[in-house]
């Protein structure tokens, strides 16, 4: 491990150890992607930077074996408790502890761009996915305002936990260069869920599982989820 991902490794235990779930997004914003990948029960799930198990948990409510890797050791023990259903591995993920063709599923939701290689990192998840596997990644988005107007220009992203953006044809490029093929991409969901949540006769009956059409540009997402599968 390089001392740039030591680093982040370190600061995901110290934001876990204060902060636990309220770091995160509630378990709710993580049922889009079940609905998007539709997994088959009892297939083979992997979930790379899986965190504290939240996306975990929901896959193994549906009847999948499920897998994890994370750099941070905090997020590891506990997510292991929170779904001990899963076997979870503390792991980089531009080398992952397991064999060829194993998964059928693989998500990396929200770490792409934490990544130092990240070119390894999807020829690794590659690698351990069967021929015929589904991948889908959340990523963040270089050209949504908040981004491009305020956290880069004033320099007030996170370097020390290497909080990083690239632009939609960006993200493109690298997958479809490491072997990807693009079935489907969608705004996040989750800016319009937590917008719908804060007004009082508009919260009833959210169905956060459901994809939706945006009237807005693609580009103006916060964060871009991609469904992918290998190319030939």
């Amino acid at each position: 491990m390089s001392q740039v991902q030591e680093d982040i490794s370190k600061w995901f235990d110290k934001v876990y150890r204060s902060r636990g779930f309220n770091y995160l997004r509630p378990s709710q914003a993580y049922e889009i992607f079940v609905t998007i990948l539709s997994p088959l029960k009892e297939s083979k799930y992997l979930d790379v930077g899986s965190g504290l198990g939240l996306l975990l948990k929901l896959m193994a409510n549906e009847g999948l074996s499920v897998y994890g890797v994370d750099i941070s050791e905090e997020a590891v023990n506990i997510s292991r408790t929170y779904c001990p259903e899963a076997s979870v591995t503390l792991a980089n993920a531009e080398n992952l502890p397991f064999d060829d063709n194993e998964f059928h599923y693989i998500t990396c939701i929200g770490s792409f761009e934490r990544m130092i290689n990240r070119e390894k990192a999807v020829k690794e998840q590659i690698r351990v996915a069967r021929d015929d596997a589904k991948f889908c990644y959340m990523v963040r988005n270089a050209q949504h305002i908040s981004w491009r107007f305020l956290l880069k220009p004033f320099n007030l992203y996170n370097r020390t936990g290497h909080q990083d953006a690239m632009i939609y044809d960006e993200w493109v490029s690298l997958f479809n260069s490491c072997g990807l093929r693009i079935l489907a991409v969608y705004p996040d969901h989750w800016p319009y869920y937590r917008f719908r949540k804060s007004v009082p006769f508009w919260k009833r009956n959210i169905d956060y599982s459901r994809i939706r059409k945006f009237p807005f540009s693609l580009n103006m997402a916060y964060e871009f989820i991609f469904l992918l599968e290998k190319n030939g």
